[in-house]
């Protein structure tokens, strides 16, 4: 498979699953360090991320070392986009824990790096977590969202996820309020 990630040139994001990234000596071992750096960024700028101040490099590395821990258990995915081999997003689910719960997964996070946005970088994510939850079985893939979010909802909706919930004004972020929407995308009544 060519990844496009070892080439220069490449104007399309290119979304290598965790197995591929941990291929390459030299993603792998910067995919944290780069990963800090992109949340940081966003979050700085007020993403909507779940974090209300940029996370350190200690809890970014804890996440992505949690987030392999359940790859490597069949309990996740993990994607990573490149353009020439620079980190410009990441994203990943985790199957729920619960027993009952254990055909779905939440798409915890989204992350496009600011200079990235509109190149279609969210897009090759989503749609390459979405295979991903499919292959592994999962029948219902959830996700939330802060309400003033509208790109991400209306990249969610494009991809067929529909709303099942809204808490009015239940994220604060210091003296503002957002609404936090839910939304589901059921595999089983896709072919």
């Amino acid at each position: 498979m060519n990844t496009g990630v070892t080439g220069s040139g490449t104007t399309e994001p290119v979304a290598l699953d965790a197995v591929e990234l941990m291929s390459d000596p030299d993603l792998g071992a910067r995919f944290a360090e780069s990963a800090h750096r992109i949340l940081a960024d966003l979050v700085r700028g007020g993403a909507a991320l779940g974090w209300v101040e940029p996370p350190s490099r200690d809890e970014v590395a804890e996440l992505c070392g949690h987030i392999v821990r359940a790859v490597r258990a069949g309990d996740g995915a993990l994607r990573a986009a490149y353009l020439d081999r620079r980190l410009v997003g990441l994203g990943y689910w985790l199957r729920y824990a619960r027993p009952t719960h254990q055909p779905h997964a939440d798409l915890e996070k989204i992350a496009v790096d600011a200079a990235a946005h509109g190149r279609g970088v969210g897009r090759a994510l989503t749609a390459a977590l979405i295979a991903d939850a499919r292959r592994a079985g999962i029948e219902v893939l959830t996700l939330d969202a802060r309400g003033d979010n509208g790109n991400a909802l209306r990249l969610y909706r494009s991809l067929g996820f529909t709303e099942y919930g809204r808490l009015p004004d239940f994220v604060a972020v210091g003296d503002r309020r957002y609404d936090k929407v839910f939304c589901m995308l059921d595999l089983r009544r896709q072919d």
